[in-house]
């Protein structure tokens, strides 16, 4: 379990960013990150331990970007460590990608890549997913708006496991792609700005409208929009839903008490765990 959070809006993206990780820390510590656009390239800051951790690294308070994702780890694939650390790149330094979730075909994904000239730096599932976006990105011929898009599917179509993906690019400098399966993921949005996290309760503190992802839906998000698409990249409207919590009782989530919750939640914890393992024709 890990925690991710994003930002896409008008003001620096990074005091943003870390407060949402101080407040998703719960889901992983074993090391943070965050990335984000400045001017014309992708500038990525990450450290092992713990967010304060990452406070401290040089370069963080001089980004000024207003558009970023960011990661809280809890490590899988990959010991805790600066280079298994999200986010994540792809060789050509254009895509970058945090993640939450298990990517179970991960070796045979780096194997087709390593066969395809491209090098890995670090022992996680995840560097697999920006490597495979700029892969499909290079085969589309078709240079339009849609085509990062393209590529983030066709990754995902690929991809055998679990997932909620943030994913910002050079080549799209005032848009936001993500993508969920079976790990969570929610969008809170006000008139000029999109948030994104794990959960609810890390970004109520700046709206109370959210949209809430189902399975392979995508969204390209902007500073004063949320495009959606299923899964295949036919658009549809999504409603938008009013979240009426004070910043307390979205911790428990409407429950008396965190036991009660905690109890309520099982049936959730363990439909996630297996999920990915299942389908409605195959038993595990």
């Amino acid at each position: 379990m890990c925690g991710i959070v994003g930002y896409i809006g008008n003001k620096k993206a990074k005091p943003i960013l870390i407060n949402g990780l101080t407040r998703l820390e719960y889901r992983g510590y074993d090391s943070a990150g965050i990335a984000t656009i400045e001017n014309d390239d992708i500038s990525v800051i990450k450290n092992k331990g713990r967010v304060a951790e990452l406070e401290k690294v040089p370069g963080i308070d001089t980004l000024e970007g207003t558009i970023g994702i960011a990661h809280t780890r809890w490590a899988t694939h990959g010991k805790p460590s600066n280079e298994n650390s999200h986010p994540h790149m792809d060789n050509s330094k254009h895509f970058a990608v945090v993640h939450n979730g298990i990517i179970e075909n991960y070796h045979e994904l780096r194997d087709f890549l390593q066969n395809n000239g491209y090098t890995f730096y670090s022992e996680t599932d995840t560097e697999v997913i920006p490597n495979l976006i700029h892969y499909y990105y290079e085969k589309d011929t078709n240079n339009d708006e849609l085509r990062i898009l393209r590529a983030v599917q066709s990754t995902c179509n690929n991809l055998k496991g679990s997932f909620a993906l943030e994913i910002i690019s050079s080549y799209m400098k005032d848009k936001m792609i993500v993508v969920r399966k079976d790990s969570p993921l929610v969008i809170g949005k006000t008139a000029t700005e999109n948030y994104i996290s794990s959960d609810i309760p890390a970004i109520l503190s700046y709206t109370k409208d959210f949209y809430l992802l189902n399975d392979f839906e995508y969204v390209v998000l902007s500073r004063t929009s949320a495009e959606f698409y299923d899964a295949n990249l036919k658009k549809f409207n999504k409603r938008l839903e009013n979240i009426n919590w004070s910043a307390s009782a979205a911790e428990k989530e409407g429950f008396a008490d965190f036991m009660l919750k905690e109890i309520f939640e099982q049936p959730k914890s363990i439909r996630e765990t297996i999920g990915s393992r299942l389908t409605e024709d195959r038993k595990m």
